[in-house]
């Protein structure tokens, strides 16, 4: 129980009318001793039953608290309108008798950690360089406009400095940064930081949030997060973000350091920052106390850097002395790696012949068994991903060697293709086009979807080790191995269309797979963009040039689609016979389009129903018709 009060105040300071009727209430309220001392004195009051209550401003908080660490003097706060960090620290209420109420209550007393920067106390946190919104004060009150515009300033002043980091342990980081954040814990604090998870007062070590975004798009990903989601937890950080727990952390730059300790602009070229366990014996608030079991409690003194996105090295530099890239860059270790591997795959072999030809020949079968089953197998087994995987990183980076060395590989591939199906076809005593080989005849914008879906999973997956490879070998094959087999069976026939509708499917799928794999590791950044222009140019210009039919052939897919949604399961009545439609194909390759119909009725129909039939379709569909008709009777 508190025996006596002590509070403490500034002599410079009048003492006010409410100061004064505290006293009384306190004297009254809780029956102790009430003594007035200023803020600069020194007291060496111990034990449970003295309390020193503050009445002071946040900078003479910081000066008592500092003279008193490592004292068992028993600490609490009278609200005012000057010392609003310090109670947003500890949990302090703002109402000034409910603080007293806590304030007197032993069961809210507590030891606690103390962060100082170089000599000073920190409440709330060390702010270092820009942490672009991460310490927003009032976010969750921001105005979507003004988060809007706060997002647009942020990321037109996107600029890194050079950071060395030195943990307790000896533990070094060195990185570039847009600036760090440090506190030592967050309870009750949400108003001066985003952080949503409760750091504990009594770990003995201080966080520090490293921001250093290393493209564009992973600091716009931030900065929505920052701005919009406005919650960060230590344990699920985005990778813009390094982390690092300790107890003491000295921070040093090549040039001096602008920071803030509690929003106080300071500078200095180093930066010593250290965490003094359960120095100070507070009165916190009540809902800190009812938290405090749930903080963790460290024994060991376990230090944790999450360091591996910080940017290092290379990209360090980059950053440093160069505009931030649109898109991350790939490391040199992961470059490396992957550029031997793809280097090598460009290569022509005897494996890759050997399995062109065993997967055009299945695809063919497959093409004239109309077997779906078979296509897919071939599918599987065909090698072209390697060489077009190996050009896209060639478009994509510049490299004439990986250019010509795909290219040669892939001509050989084409040619064993079109040569074994064509030949296969030639032999072949069947003539009929299946539905597997109509189907790949009229390529449109869909099937370029195909291709560039295709050519982005191919990419991601071979920049990313843990994925098998198989599945991104099975996505480019689906837009390769049938049409290039289809091309040579239209040889095979001597088909001048269906050769033409065949390849122009497999070039538009090539182009367009070469061109969104280029773009996809452009992305992953493996190249920057200045290096990458040509070839996508060179790239755009092909697909753009094979596009145009495409588009024809996709107006003509909805002319189609349009036609049959009108006719198909119509029903007619001519001179009094029932006739029910079903719409087998649409050709509009001609003059008019031609129908292919099989009319449905249960009795016979004539020249002249097929006629008013005829008339009857075309005033429907305001156009002249060419009409093929097979007629179904049914007898009952």
């Amino acid at each position: 129980m508190i025996k006596k009060v002590i509070i403490v105040r500034s002599d410079d300071v009048e003492i006010s009318q409410e100061l004064e009727s505290l006293v009384e209430h306190i004297k009254i309220q809780y029956k102790v001793d009430v003594t007035l001392v200023d803020y600069k004195d020194i007291l060496d009051t111990a034990g449970e039953s003295t309390l020193a209550l503050l009445h002071l401003d946040d900078i003479k908080i910081k000066l008592f608290l500092k003279n008193h660490l490592n004292t068992k003097l028993q600490i609490g706060f009278i609200p005012t309108k000057e010392n609003t960090r310090a109670l947003a620290s500890y949990g302090i209420s703002k109402d000034i008798y409910n603080a007293l109420d806590e304030a007197m209550d032993s069961d809210n007393i507590s030891s606690v950690d103390v962060l100082v920067c170089n000599g000073e106390v920190v409440f709330t946190n060390v702010v270092i360089g820009d942490v672009h919104g991460l310490n927003y004060e009032h976010i969750q009150r921001q105005t979507f406009l003004t988060k809007i515009y706060n997002f647009y300033v942020n990321l037109k002043n996107l600029a890194f400095k050079d950071y060395t980091l030195t943990t307790h342990k000896g533990q070094t980081v060195q990185t570039a940064a847009t600036g760090l954040m440090i506190l030592e814990h967050n309870a009750k604090s949400g108003r001066y930081n985003i952080i949503n998870e409760d750091i504990s007062l009594h770990d003995g070590q201080l966080n520090a949030f490293v921001i250093s975004p290393t493209s564009v798009f992973s600091y716009i990903y931030y900065l929505l997060t920052v701005a919009f989601y406005a919650k960060l937890s230590p344990n699920s950080l985005p990778k813009t973000l390094g982390f690092i727990k300790t107890s003491k952390l000295d921070i040093t730059s090549v040039k001096p350091m602008d920071f803030m300790v509690d929003s106080t602009l300071m500078s200095a070229k180093e930066i010593n920052l250290e965490v003094l366990k359960d120095s100070l014996t507070i009165s916190i608030g009540k809902g800190v106390v009812e938290n405090i079991s749930t903080y963790a409690q460290v024994k060991d003194d376990k230090e944790i850097v999450k360091a591996q996105y910080l940017p290092k090295g290379e990209m360090k530099d980059l950053l440093l002395n160069e505009s931030v890239p649109l898109f991350k860059k790939a490391s040199a270790e992961d470059f490396k790696e992957l550029f031997l591997l793809i280097k090598e795959n460009a290569k022509p072999s005897s494996i890759f012949i050997v399995l062109m030809v065993l997967s055009t020949l299945l695809a063919t079968t497959g093409l004239f068994q109309n077997s779906a089953p078979v296509i897919i197998g071939a599918m599987i087994l065909a090698p072209l991903m390697s060489p077009i995987i190996s050009l896209s990183m060639g478009v994509v980076r510049g490299e004439s060697f990986l250019i010509s060395t795909s290219i040669k590989t892939l001509t050989y591939g084409i040619l064993t293709a079109l040569i074994f199906s064509s030949i296969y076809t030639y032999f072949m005593p069947l003539s009929v086009l299946t539905d597997e080989m109509r189907g790949r005849l009229n390529p449109n914008i869909l099937d370029l979807m195909v291709a560039i879906i295709s050519g982005v999973a191919g990419a991601y997956a071979n920049s990313k080790s843990e994925i098998a490879k198989s599945l991104a070998g099975v996505a480019i094959a689906v837009a390769l191995v049938p049409p290039l087999s289809v091309t040579g069976i239209g040889i095979g026939w001597g088909d001048p269309g269906m050769t033409y509708g065949a390849f122009l499917l497999f070039t538009t799928n090539l182009v367009g797979i070469t061109l969104a794999a280029a773009i996809t590791f452009l992305v992953l950044g493996y190249a920057p963009i200045h290096r990458a222009k040509k070839g996508l140019v060179y790239t755009s210009v092909i697909l753009t040039a094979v596009t145009i039919p495409l588009v024809i052939s996709f107006a003509k897919a909805i002319e189609q689609n349009n036609i049959i949604a009108e006719l198909n399961d119509a029903t007619y009545i001519q001179n009094n016979k029932r006739i029910r439609l079903h719409v087998l194909h649409v050709n509009l390759n001609k003059d008019f389009p031609e129908i292919f119909l099989q009319t449905n009725s249960n009795t016979v129909l004539d020249n002249n129903d097929l006629r008013l039939l005829k008339a009857d379709i075309e005033k429907l569909l305001e156009q002249k018709i060419f009409l093929n008709i097979s007629t179904n009777t049914i007898v009952d």
